[in-house]
């Protein structure tokens, strides 16, 4: 079973040379500490060349944040754990049908881990809610996620979900976080199950890298696979 009600941990880090990127928590009504979700002055700590998005044209006020994290593990019986979790949270008191939620206290806290063999394809699924809008409603579709087990992350996933979880076969909430699962094991795997030939022995290999013609960047007739992967360029 997944554990509950865990105590998430604050840290502080460095990001290459930067000062200390912090985290941002929010304490609820009960005491507990939420991730709430984002890296504080990320760009101009690190000084690596970012890409921020535009000034706001406003003055705002933060109203609503939803996080979602992944962690995936390795076990040591060689298939490999994926724990996803998604969060909303307001920043004022709100109102629910089903009563009222403090400012800071999580609408939603919904757990979802599936556990593949190397090949992607799913051995296990649970899943489970810590804070939903329905207690006692929303909190009794966890089994249902066990329909994920036997489908494959690179084989047709999004649509098998839906045609599984979709409407009232699901919680809308778990099925959009199942979403991010592919392309986050695959990030998982990428170096680790999967050789990414990155750097001085990229072309060593005689099989092409798995990432090439995944991506805008990585397109083999572009200008970073000529640079990183030359024995990758599409010839014309």
């Amino acid at each position: 079973m997944l554990r509950r009600n865990r105590r998430p941990v604050c840290y502080t880090f460095r990001v290459f040379a930067a000062p200390q990127v912090r985290l941002l928590f929010v304490e609820a009504a009960n005491g507990v500490l939420y991730a709430h979700g984002c890296l504080l002055n990320f760009g101009r700590a690190s000084g690596i060349g970012l890409m921020p998005l535009s000034t706001p044209v406003s003055r705002r006020a933060l109203r609503h944040s939803r996080v979602i994290d992944v962690q995936a593990y390795l076990r040591d019986d060689g298939l490999w754990d994926i724990d996803a979790r998604i969060t909303d949270i307001k920043s004022y008191d709100a109102t629910l049908a089903s009563g009222p939620r403090p400012a800071g206290a999580p609408l939603h806290d919904l757990h979802l881990r599936i556990t593949v063999d190397r090949e992607l394809t799913i051995v296990e699924a649970e899943a489970a809610s810590d804070a939903v809008p329905y207690p006692g409603f929303c909190d009794t579709i966890g089994p249902a996620y066990r329909a994920l087990i036997g489908l494959n992350l690179l084989k047709n996933f999004r649509r098998d979900l839906k045609q599984r979880l979709a409407g009232i076969a699901g919680c809308t909430h778990l099925t959009e976080l199942a979403q991010v699962l592919p392309t986050a094991t695959v990030q998982a795997f990428a170096g680790d199950v999967w050789s990414t030939r990155d750097g001085a022995n990229a072309d060593l290999s005689h099989e092409k890298p798995f990432q090439l013609d995944k991506c805008h960047a990585l397109r083999t007739d572009g200008g970073a696979v000529a640079q990183y992967y030359p024995r990758w360029v599409a010839k014309a």
